[in-house]
């Protein structure tokens, strides 16, 4: 099926295009560099248990993966993508404004939830327009999401020095500001109009090319992929709380999140080096490993005497456990997966992972409110399961790599 035509407009680059997109993925990483680890503190602050607090972080999760490709999709029908990107942006900061009433748990729960069906889509749309860059005029994607991540890096740093001076009830400020900042950088997304192919984790995109990836290797792979990368959400939810319940100070607890990314940026500059010739299925199975040790090490740490040194190093397997799951799963995705159908492969990436992190987050509630930080062991099965869905993948992985 042979590509819509470019309009006369669309075949005259932007000025300014590789700024403009930096400038937007700059500024979009700032508000999620600071939920993802600040957040559940701001929630535990305002006197919620492990049980709310777990609710109140799950449930946009099983949302958004309904949401954000019925979104990204209606951006694809749009006039201009970049208009859709503005309302969302603008409908986010809107509504993170509500965390500013007071925190009851029903008004918390339903901001949240409104939240993600706006802020979520955020990042594959401001993908979706660098891409239409990339493959219209031969702009370099890395050079224009590299900010995104130092920004998202920032965030972690900084979130945790101004925590350290004002406490947890300096988030939803944050976060306001700094979707009212992306608004700005919103202004001057470049206009690109319709795309010629469906936006990252498009519904169109799922729905016309989905059917052919229904084969074991690849469900047995996503679902494992998935199912490791759930393994983390007691860390993502409530790692905060527990340094910060043995005396951790906030500045450190952003340290300690920040180090956690450099390790993963530091996996993708060298993981062409290190395991450029190791099958993908190795590749997860080492993430795996990864995960698995990273659980039994979390609870060992405070308790021999390591330190926030200990917590340091337990930090750097980040790069094992997330950075080479990420790696992994691309490669498999370019290796057996036709151009025309890696949309909706990512699509289904998308849905399984949220799906299982959602229901593991979910569980992570009671299970930091009875066991605290020994929580983490509970993680090892549900690494371990990941693996061996790998392993099936494996028996049925693809002869050779896909040509075209």
């Amino acid at each position: 099926m042979s590509l819509p035509p470019l309009s006369p407009e669309q075949l005259v680059k932007p000025s300014h295009f590789e700024l403009r997109m930096s400038l937007i993925f700059a500024t979009l990483f700032v508000s999620q560099g600071t939920h993802l680890p600040y957040f559940p503190l701001w929630l535990q602050a305002k006197g919620f248990h492990a049980e709310q607090i777990a609710v109140i972080l799950a449930a946009p999760m099983f949302l958004r993966v309904v949401t954000t490709p019925m979104l990204t999709a209606l951006a694809d029908r749009a006039k201009d993508r970049a208009d859709v990107y503005i309302a969302l942006v603008a409908g986010s900061m809107v509504v993170s404004a509500g965390y500013f009433l007071p925190a009851t748990y029903a008004i918390v729960l339903a901001v949240s939830l409104l939240l993600t069906i706006a802020w979520t889509p955020h990042s594959p749309m401001a993908d979706s327009l660098a891409l239409s860059g990339v493959r219209r005029f031969g702009s370099n994607y890395t050079a224009m999401r590299k900010w995104g991540s130092v920004s998202y890096l920032g965030a972690n740093v900084v979130g945790g020095f101004i925590l350290a001076a004002t406490g947890p009830q300096a988030v939803p400020v944050i976060i306001f500001v700094a979707l009212g900042v992306a608004l700005v950088a919103a202004l001057a997304a470049p206009r690109m109009g319709r795309p010629r192919k469906a936006s990252p984790l498009s519904a169109t995109e799922m729905q016309h090319k989905a059917p052919s990836l229904f084969n074991a290797y690849f469900l047995y792979f996503t679902l494992g992929v998935g199912i490791i990368t759930a393994s983390h959400a007691f860390l993502y939810g409530f790692v905060s709380i527990y340094w910060k319940s043995i005396g951790i100070g906030d500045s450190v607890v952003g340290l300690l999140w920040a180090w956690g990314v450099v390790s993963e940026v530091c996996m993708f500059l060298f993981f062409n080096r290190i395991f450029a010739s190791v099958s993908v299925a190795r590749v997860m199975v080492i993430a795996g490993i990864g995960s698995i040790v990273r659980w039994i090490a979390f609870p060992l740490v405070w308790p021999l005497g390591l330190g926030v040194a200990g917590f340091f190093g337990v930090q750097t397997l980040h790069s094992v456990s997330v950075a080479m799951v990420l790696i992994g799963l691309q490669k498999m995705i370019g290796e057996t997966v036709s151009e025309e159908r890696t949309g909706a492969a990512q699509g289904i990436a998308y849905f399984f992972n949220g799906f299982f992190m959602a229901a593991v987050t979910l569980a992570s509630g009671p299970l930091y409110d009875r066991l605290g930080v020994d929580g983490f062991w509970a993680m090892i099965p549900i690494a371990i399961i990941g693996m061996v869905l790998i392993g099936l993948a494996s028996r049925s992985a693809p002869k050779h790599p896909v040509r075209g």
